[in-house]
């Protein structure tokens, strides 16, 4: 390639940096001018969460009205995970405990991505083994699937080769304020 080629490639490049620089600044600008949010974090808190009804263990319809006025930590997995979802759940639970009394001011939800798997009688059996109020919750698919897509969760069953399956899910944490606002995330593969 010439000389000349690069440099009109370099200016080119150059051109197409301004632009794009000189757009998205008009584009902050005109959100600002809106009134709309011109911090992406805020975009993405606002967009986490939201109201859901699913049935808990004990096979009664479970709403986020009943989580209102105490901040929550909510979890999605299955009950026959083989490692994540039972390392993430005693997480939970060893933290709530060295808050001590302290503990009982945050609730613990864990949602199941396994409707066909994940009764509710299997769920509170699964959630005595950690030793904590555990707030367990499952439903119809297209109930599970509307809560998954508010908190912006992946959850896709996986067959496995001679048959069963197993759930690839998201490993994340959403930690909510007692109003149902989004807070912050800790990961399922963090120390606590």
């Amino acid at each position: 390639m010439s000389e000349a080629a690069v440099r009109g490639l370099r200016r080119g490049a150059i051109l197409a940096g301004v632009l794009a620089v000189a757009m998205g600044g008009g584009w902050l600008m005109l959100r600002e001018e809106r009134g709309e949010a011109s911090d992406p974090a805020a975009g993405y808190a606002a967009a986490v969460g939201g109201p859901f009804t699913l049935t808990d263990t004990k096979g009664r319809r479970f709403g986020t009205g009943q989580l209102r006025g105490k901040p929550f930590a909510i979890f999605f997995g299955f009950t026959r995970c083989p490692d994540v979802c039972p390392t993430t759940l005693s997480r939970l639970a060893r933290l709530r405990a060295k808050l001590g009394a302290d503990g009982d001011r945050i609730n613990v939800v864990f949602v199941s991505v396994d409707p066909e798997s994940d009764t509710p009688e299997e769920i509170g059996r699964y959630l005595t083994l950690f030793d904590t109020p555990i707030i367990g919750l499952t439903g119809t698919p297209g109930e599970l699937a509307a809560v998954q897509r508010a908190y912006a969760v992946y959850a896709e069953r996986v067959p496995l080769e001679g048959g069963g399956y197993t759930n690839d899910h998201t490993a994340t944490v959403f930690l909510m304020g007692g109003g149902g606002e989004f807070v912050s995330t800790v990961y399922g593969d963090g120390d606590s």
